[in-house]
């Protein structure tokens, strides 16, 4: 079969977007953060991104984002990229995080768009433009308006990909049409953000995942990537089928993050699956569906 090689991924091919561990008493634990991070690096993964909405980042401090990072770069930081959460709705917190990160090792930093504060294009632009300038690190814009309430509208995709540090897409828009067109028109390194897609932005110019289902599936997506890569769409698609029910559960059921945690816990990575308010870690009918469809997708041995 014919090649179809993937663009440049100035973080990687396949990262997953980690939870953060907490001990039952809510503190942050790094310890078990740093063996999430080994896991992945053990498993499929060419980085990690940390801090993220799956890292529960609403609900950490700047100290403990720190302490998290720190973690995870001792842990796994020469074998894998490590991708700082830096977003916010507060521009000058957003830059502080993103010295923070430089300071701490990072290889690059996740910039979601202004949440809450529903900006002006002109707005995000301009947060976009100084969290860039605050350090040396490259940044993934982070573009999901289902959480954030506001699109990154492709006249600003034009004018921040002219900044040097502005180099990739995290896309959970879902519009693969327009995500062609903006990367065409930018040069920006696209990434699937949404698991249901990442088989889809792959072929259509993407050139990697940041997933939460390779919490438990980072083998499988690399393989996916690299059947892609050969041109052998038959097998990337054999392996995405395979995966859809262990997605649906994950990514649908409840929050990402409590799923994904949930999926750590049986695979023995986490020895629980504590969240923060406003989070709930989940109900045992559904950790045990996860358990079943884990087993089912080969992802899980159930020795019960």
């Amino acid at each position: 079969m014919s090649s179809a090689p993937l663009g440049p991924a100035p973080f990687g091919r396949v990262l997953t977007a980690m939870v953060t561990a907490f001990d039952d008493d809510g503190s942050v634990d790094p310890e078990a953060t740093a063996r999430v991070a080994v896991h992945l690096a053990d498993n499929g993964h060419d980085g990690i991104v940390v801090s993220g909405t799956t890292g529960e980042s609403p609900v950490t401090s700047t100290a403990e984002n720190a302490q998290i990072l720190r973690a995870v770069v001792e842990a796994v930081g020469d074998r894998v990229s490590v991708v700082a959460g830096v977003g916010t709705n507060n521009t000058a917190h957003s830059v502080e995080l993103t010295e923070q990160a430089g300071k701490l090792g990072a290889d690059g930093v996740l910039l979601v768009t202004p949440y809450y504060s529903k900006p002006s294009q002109q707005g995000v632009a301009a947060h976009f433009e100084a969290v860039a300038d605050a350090s040396s690190l490259p940044v993934m814009l982070y573009d999901i308006p289902g959480r954030t309430g506001t699109e990154i509208s492709e006249q600003t995709y034009a004018r921040v990909a002219g900044h040097e540090r502005i180099v990739a897409v995290k896309d959970a828009v879902g519009d693969l049409f327009r995500g062609v067109r903006i990367m065409t028109e930018t040069g920006l390194a696209f990434y699937s953000g949404d698991d249901v897609l990442n088989l889809g932005w792959l072929t259509h110019g993407g050139c990697g995942v940041v997933s939460v289902v390779g919490h438990v599936a980072g083998n499988d997506y690399a393989a996916m990537v690299q059947a892609v890569e050969r041109g052998d769409l038959a097998d990337a698609l054999d392996i995405y089928r395979r995966l859809v029910p262990v997605v649906d559960t994950i990514m649908h059921r409840d929050p990402g993050a409590v799923m994904a945690k949930a999926a750590m816990q049986l695979l023995g990575v986490l020895p629980n699956r504590n969240v923060r308010l406003p989070l709930v870690p989940a109900t045992a009918d559904l950790v045990e569906n996860l358990r079943t469809e884990l087993t089912a997708a080969g992802l899980l041995n159930d020795t019960r």
